[in-house]
């Protein structure tokens, strides 16, 4: 994860493909992890096909992972394999792929959920500017924002600075001010309540 997010595509894609050598003889939630983060590496090198063919993989092992021994992301988050495969379309994008995901999986998120729902909204903002709506765009950053103050997220503010720059063509526009405001609760400097 630390090297999707520095942006090392050799290293994420080389230690995925490390980790998943001895594949039958790992647990399926160690081979469920590596699978979706080596996708991510993929769409960092704008490999679609092997994102969809990575993730589909991924999918088929979610249910075999045991939730009372693991009881980790891919079993507690619904639609775990989706939002990676949103994430990856945003990362190539792919914003009406990405868009179209976003508002199926958002929607359906429990309350327990308002963390990812703050990260997941950002990334969805940052489709729907991509897409030419940036009067979404703002709505949905102004979502996030919420969220990442209420639950003090710090990815969901990280999150909120490439909404930010997906925004940047409207800068001047009235709807750059309109950002601005909405993204204006995250950018104060407050100590981060975590590292989520």
């Amino acid at each position: 994860m630390a090297f999707t997010d520095l942006g090392n595509t050799a290293a994420v894609i080389d230690l995925c493909q490390a980790a998943l050598v001895d594949a039958p003889h790992l647990a399926p939630e160690v081979q469920v992890f590596a699978l979706q983060q080596q996708a991510h590496g993929a769409s960092l090198r704008g490999d679609r096909r092997q994102v969809d063919l990575l993730l589909d993989q991924a999918g088929r092992l979610v249910d075999q992972v045991d939730v009372e021994e693991w009881g980790t992301a891919c079993r507690r988050t619904d639609s775990y394999v989706e939002v990676q495969r949103a994430t990856c379309y945003g990362r190539l994008g792919l914003a009406d792929n990405a868009d179209r995901l976003w508002q199926q999986i958002i929607p359906a998120a429990p309350p327990s959920a308002r963390r990812d729902v703050g990260v997941w909204s950002a990334r969805h903002a940052v489709a729907a500017a991509r897409q030419g709506e940036p009067e979404r765009a703002v709505e949905l950053a102004r979502q996030a924002s919420a969220l990442a103050v209420e639950t003090g997220s710090a990815r969901a503010r990280r999150e909120l600075d490439t909404v930010a720059v997906a925004m940047a063509p409207w800068r001047a526009h009235s709807i750059g001010q309109e950002l601005a405001d909405a993204l204006a609760p995250v950018t104060i400097d407050e100590p981060e309540r975590d590292h989520g």
